[in-house]
C-alpha cells in the first residue's frame, strides 16, 4: 500500500516483532533500492498503542486478524476499541476484514470462544459496543472471494482457493 500511495504515511503494527523484521529492513533502504520513506513499522499490542499515535490515524485497516486480535474485534473488546478510537483522527475510517471457517477453524473458534458473526449478531451484540467506543457503523457485508483476494496480506494469500465466509465491517470515528 505504501508503494502504491507514496503521498500517504503508513504505520504497520504487530504485537509480534518477527513479522515486522523483513518489512522494516526493506523500508529503510534507499527508495531506489525499494525503500519506503512513507512506511514505519511498530511492535505494539493494540491495547497499548504508543501515545505518539493519538489522533493521527485517518484510516485503520485490520485485515485477517487471528488469535487475540480476532477475538477482540469480533466480540467488541472495550480496551481494544478504546485504543483504536484513541489513535483515530476525527472521522477516521476503521475497516475490519476477517474470515474464519466453522469446520477448518473449529478448534480456534472454540479456544477463543468466537461467536457466529452473522448480521443479527453484528446488529444486536457487536454494533452497540462499537457505538459506545466512539464509532458509527457505515457497512457490514460479506465479501465475495474475488474481492477479498485483492487484499495484500500474507494471510489473505494463504487463504486463496479456500472457500470461507469473509466479512468486512467499516466504521467511522465520531
Amino acid at each position: 500500500m505504501a508503494r502504491k500511495q507514496p503521498n500517504i504515511f503508513f504505520v504497520g503494527l504487530d504485537a509480534n516483532v518477527k513479522p515486522l523484521e523483513k518489512p522494516s529492513i526493506k523500508a529503510t533502504r534507499k527508495p531506489s533500492k525499494g525503500g519506503l520513506p512513507n512506511a514505519l513499522f511498530i511492535q505494539a499490542a493494540v491495547e497499548k498503542l504508543p501515545a505518539e499515535l493519538n489522533g493521527v490515524a485517518n484510516k485503520i485497516h485490520i485485515n485477517f486478524s487471528w488469535g487475540s486480535l480476532l477475538k477482540a474485534v469480533a466480540t467488541g473488546d472495550s480496551a481494544v476499541l478504546s485504543s483504536l478510537r484513541r489513535v483515530s483522527a476525527p472521522d477516521a475510517l476503521l475497516e475490519i476484514v476477517f474470515g474464519f471457517d466453522p469446520v477448518r477453524d473449529a478448534s480456534e473458534i472454540e479456544r477463543l470462544s468466537l461467536p457466529d458473526i452473522s448480521e443479527g449478531y453484528f446488529r444486536a451484540d457487536l454494533l452497540p459496543k462499537y457505538l459506545e467506543a466512539g464509532f458509527s457503523s457505515l457497512k457490514s457485508e460479506v465479501l465475495e472471494e474475488a474481492e477479498w483476494r485483492k487484499i495484500e496480506t500474507s494471510w489473505a494469500k494463504k487463504l486463496r482457493g479456500e472457500r470461507r465466509t469473509v466479512r468486512r465491517l467499516i466504521f467511522q470515528a465520531t
